[in-house]
């Protein structure tokens, strides 16, 4: 960490910990050559792979299956100007095992907005970073250190 900037870098254990701590994040994509970036929520795997649950017939499901994407949670306390942010990246996926759907049906997250035909997207955690604001400041300027 530099001493300036106030932040500290997130080793991959405390990454995947924080990333159990919240219910929602963003995936990050391609649609039609531009970056795209769609709120879901999601729960982790037994191995710290992602997994969203959404329609069968999505647009993202169209986009990401078999892609590389990005996948980003985070949590910040406005009053105190702290918090984290973890970042996955790794290639996105269809399960399509029957076995494995099965399971997830049981282990993975619930949809927010069901729909009649279900898939899990699987986010294999190639590449994962984070870090914390350690010295935020409130909202009436004072640097208030966790």
């Amino acid at each position: 960490m530099d001493a300036n900037d106030g932040f500290r870098e997130l080793d991959r254990q405390e990454c995947l910990r924080l990333l159990v701590t919240v219910p929602v994040g963003r995936i990050v994509y391609t649609r039609r050559a531009l970056p795209a970036v769609l709120p879901v929520n999601f729960c982790l795997d037994h191995d710290g792979a992602v997994l969203v649950r959404t329609s069968a017939f999505s647009e993202l499901v169209r986009a990401v299956d078999g892609a590389l994407v990005a996948f980003e949670a985070d949590d910040v306390d406005a009053a105190t100007h702290s918090g984290w942010s973890v970042v996955v990246m790794g290639a996105a996926a269809v399960v399509t095992d029957p076995a494995e759907h099965t399971r997830m049906l049981r282990t993975g997250p619930r949809s927010w907005a069901p729909a009649p035909q279900e898939v899990f997207l699987r986010i294999d955690p190639e590449l994962l970073t984070g870090r914390e604001l350690i010295g935020g400041r409130s909202l009436d300027g004072v640097h208030r250190p966790y």
